[in-house]
């Protein structure tokens, strides 16, 4: 094949990913070899390809193109979720723009909707993903509303109210308004916020007295059904029971005693509403308290709001201020900032709402999952900075809300037989519901069942995600998930430790009794320059797609994974994929370049001979640390470490060793070596660019697919050769001196020197071959003692000198030393003036007279290394 001149990404890319999916490289089934095997987390069905995902997925594919080098059978399954909540506000958006109301419609007719809207923009990033090189196994893509999916997961919600650890209770959830629908305690994010404390005056029934109240919101005073004070505090033991009149209502409600209050917030007296927050809920429940819920589920105020009734709660909060004051009933207004609970989907502020909710008891069955990663450390974290993260929310775990008042989800599988609360059986299929209902009520048909339209938390589907991509929870113990189950790695973001990791841990205990993965590497966020979380708010997030385009899917996957450690925040700079693209370009003119020379059948060179042997034990260094960087999930050490072995040792040293005289050629031997190393080098690279590198393997020689490079072997470590990498690091101090004496004095590259040495003692001299070619010198000899009229330079003990006479003007030269020597002495007398000015010295502060004195120090050394030089040559 011809080889072109420029290297042209989007060929290259869109060709070997062809090739790849027409070979089946990504697919895998159970088989002899030990299995790999990654679970993609999930995107979201309504996602598009972003900066996080470009990460996550990079390092998911560079660990498993590895693992398919090393020989496993890697298996990496592909996917979406549902995401419930996100998707039915995306339809219900379409379908507003369409002119249709979803309240119109019947469940069924919106599900119908859902699963258009899903077909035809569903699954958009998961075609992105091949554009960065994904080597998903695409056969196994899993969709979270698969019906086997579903199945798994109605199962596994049977089994657990069976054993008793899912019930249904009326309590006090996160109700998302935007949504409308409960919400995780997980996925509330809580702001601080500006607002304003609000000092309310409440009229004290048959009295003249008043007791002012403070609260951030005068809206809910119409919920208000009682005000607590504390028992010990004397300033208001005259109002034991007596009673209160709510501003506005004109509700009277008791004064209620409780310790709960402090004495030192606001007044010290607290209005408590019952249905609006969770403190006041227990409060209400201890004393017997009415519960008033002022809100329609849009937080908009119902009949109890009074005349407010169908307005919005912050229009209300205006509204109510100004009313108060203009009735005498707000005393004052202070500013104040407090934390508020938001929506981590909709970024609606959430309201705490009294409502029939399903749970599931978490206490026992966390247990397995925090002994799994903290004591028996059966999976590990990376970075183990978030053990303790996971452990604080683990021992704090709360009993998990797992209904949603939506449509698009698994629906509940309780069926109601009658009108009570607790009239319902719980089954995975309506005829079984019918069933256990006919042991409690025999004259039932199926028609009276009524099933509970909730549906679960998209987060209980993917809790199953390892174990039921292999079928593993309706046929536990079939082959697949026997083979594949636990899996090796799981690559995500911290911010989803707990809703997502953690749970995945206790349904692998529960349900496998086995660790769902081994390991589960934590990516940080992805950042701007200026430390921005990415955003579409703030326009800084770059458009992943074009970025590819721009620069290359390999350009781009070097550019992420040079500024990301594992756990830390990444930096994300255009400037990091220009670099990952100028790799390319380097790697691609280095073959370009060997398969450009002419070979022949000539004797090797011993320059060439003793490289190609330096270069080896080098690569077997290398190998080593890059095994050991993987091992801890340090992936992009790794390839830093491999970055700086292609561009430093092969391409900048390797390369000049052994390339052959201008039009004359190389021999045999040593172009087969360099070729073969070239190509151990590609083994290396592929994990991080697997385009440019399988492009490069494939002009290296005819290759059948079999011998594609996707399924190649990964290099064995061999014994490092430490003394030989010891003796060219020595070996290359002496060329750089050289080099450094050539470019001060503008000697031409072509002019050949002489270099003598003294004090060669310990020097090996296998290098001499290399030193004489790379500094293109006519003699190396040792000598005994200084030379005369020769420049100089030092690499350790041993002192090099190269003779001037003939190679530079020597008059010019000294005239050059002469001047600079003469600068220097003027500097040095101005610093020691002002050094020896007391004044300075005892008023300027000290590090400044520190920074002179180093000036000082600074300009004698030099004065003492130009009258050396001077001296040699006059």
């Amino acid at each position: 094949m011809e080889i072109p001149s420029k290297y042209d990404p989007k060929r290259v890319e869109e060709h070997w990913y062809a090739y790849w999916s027409e070979h089946d490289y990504f697919s895998s089934k159970p088989d002899e070899r030990e299995p790999y095997t990654i679970v993609i987390p999930p995107p979201n069905v309504t996602g598009v390809l972003h900066m996080g995902h470009m990460l996550n997925n990079t390092i998911q594919d560079v660990l498993i193109r590895r693992a398919r080098l090393l020989g496993k059978n890697a298996c990496w399954v592909p996917g979406m979720d549902h995401a419930s909540i996100a998707t039915e506000a995306k339809v219900v958006a379409k379908l507003k723009a369409d002119g249709v109301d979803k309240s119109k419609l019947s469940r069924d007719e919106f599900l119908k909707h859902a699963w258009d809207w899903t077909n035809e923009y569903g699954g958009v990033i998961l075609q992105q993903l091949k554009k960065l090189g994904c080597s998903c196994d695409w056969e196994r893509t899993k969709f979270t509303m698969d019906d086997d999916m579903s199945a798994s997961v109605i199962k596994v919600f049977v089994d657990l109210y069976n054993k008793g650890l899912i019930y249904r209770g009326y309590r006090m959830v996160n109700w998302d308004p935007e949504a409308k629908t409960t919400l995780s305690d997980e996925e509330v994010i809580y702001e601080e916020r500006q607002g304003n404390l609000y000092y309310l005056s409440y009229a004290i029934e048959d009295s003249d007295e008043k007791v002012t109240i403070a609260t951030t919101r005068p809206e809910t005073i119409l919920g208000d059904t009682a005000i607590c004070i504390n028992p010990n505090d004397e300033r208001y033991h005259h109002l034991r029971g007596k009673k209160a009149i709510v501003p506005i209502s004109g509700r009277v409600i008791p004064i209620i005693e409780d310790e709960y209050v402090d004495v030192e917030f606001g007044t010290g007296c607290l209005k408590v509403t019952p249905a609006h927050d969770e403190n006041d809920k227990n409060l209400g429940d201890k004393h017997g308290l009415d519960v008033v819920d002022i809100f329609n589920e849009d937080a908009t105020l119902n009949s109890f709001g009074l005349h407010y009734e169908g307005k919005d709660r912050f229009v209300v909060r205006k509204e109510i201020s100004k009313e108060l004051e203009e009735k005498g009933f707000l005393v004052k207004t202070e500013q104040h900032t407090n934390k508020v609970g938001t929506s981590e989907r909709t970024k609606a502020v959430i309201e705490p709402r009294l409502s029939d909710q399903w749970f599931l008891k978490m206490e026992n069955l966390s247990k397995p999952a925090l002994d799994g990663v903290l004591e028996t450390k059966d999976v590990k974290l990376y970075p183990s900075k978030f053990d303790n993260t996971y452990r604080h929310w683990m021992q704090n775990i709360r009993d998990w809300n797992i209904s949603r008042q939506l449509w698009w989800g698994q629906q509940i599988p309780a069926y109601y037989y009658g009108d009570g609360k607790e009239d319902f059986v719980v089954a995975e299929t309506a005829e079984e519901a019918l069933e256990l209902a006919k042991a409690k009520k025999p004259e039932l048909q199926l028609s009276d069942l009524r099933q509970d339209p909730d549906v679960l938390d998209t987060w209980f589907s993917s809790w199953l995600w390892p174990i039921s991509v292999f079928g593993g929870i309706l046929e536990p113990e079939n082959d697949e998930v026997n083979y594949y189950y636990p899996t090796n790695d799981l690559v995500t973001g911290p911010d989803i430790l707990f809703f997502w990791v953690a749970r995945m841990i206790i349904a692998g205990y529960e349900y496998r009794g086995k660790r769902p993965f081994e390991n589960v590497y934590l990516t940080g966020l992805v950042r701007d320059k200026q430390r921005r979380k990415m955003s579409k708010s703030l326009g800084n997030s770059p458009d992943a797609l074009k970025l590819i385009e721009d620069f290359g899917a390999d350009g781009v996957r070097v550019g992420l994974l040079l500024s990301s450690a594992a756990g830390n925040d990444l930096l994300f700079d255009e400037a990091l994929c220009q670099q990952g693209a100028n790799f390319a370009n380097k790697i691609w003119n280095a073959f370009r370049l060997v398969k450009g020379w002419e070979v022949a059948d000539i004797p090797q060179p011993e320059a060439a001979q003793k490289g190609i042997e330096w270069y080896k034990a080098k690569f077997n260094q290398t190998l080593v640390e890059i095994e050991d960087h993987f091992s801890k999930y340090r992936i992009s050490d790794a390839l830093m470490a491999t970055y700086k072995l292609v561009w430093d040792d092969f391409c900048s040293w390797l390369l000049e060793i052994v390339k052959p005289e201008y039009q004359k050629p190389i021999d045999q031997k040593t172009y087969n070596e360099v070729l073969a190393l070239f190509e151990e080098n590609l083994k290396l690279l592929h994990p991080f660019m697997p385009f440019l590198t399988e492009e490069v393997w494939q002009h290296i020689a005819e290759r059948t697919p079999e011998d594609a490079l996707i399924v190649s072997q990964w290099p064995d470590a061999k014994e490092v050769d430490s003394a030989l990498i010891a003796d060219f690091d020595f070996a290359s101090e002496v060329i750089s001196g050289v080099r450094t004496i050539r470019k001060e004095k503008n000697i031409p590259q072509k002019d050949a020197l002489e270099l003598f040495v003294l004090n060669a003692e310990g020097v090996d001299s296998d290098m001499d071959a290399i030193i004489i070619k790379l500094g293109n010198l006519s003699r190396l000899e040792t000598v005994d003692a200084s030379l005369d009229g020769a420049l100089t330079f030092r690499v350790k003990s041993n002192e090099y000198f190269i003779p001037m006479s003939g190679a530079i003007d020597v008059e010019a030269e000294i005239a050059k030393i002469t001047e600079e020597l003469n600068y220097t002495k003027g500097f040095l007398k101005s610093v020691e003036k002002k050094l020896s000015n007391e004044r300075f010295v005892n008023n300027a502060p000290e590090q400044v007279v520190e920074m002179e004195r180093k000036k000082a120090a600074d300009a004698e050394a030099k004065i003492e290394t130009l009258e050396k030089s001077l001296a040699s040559l006059q």
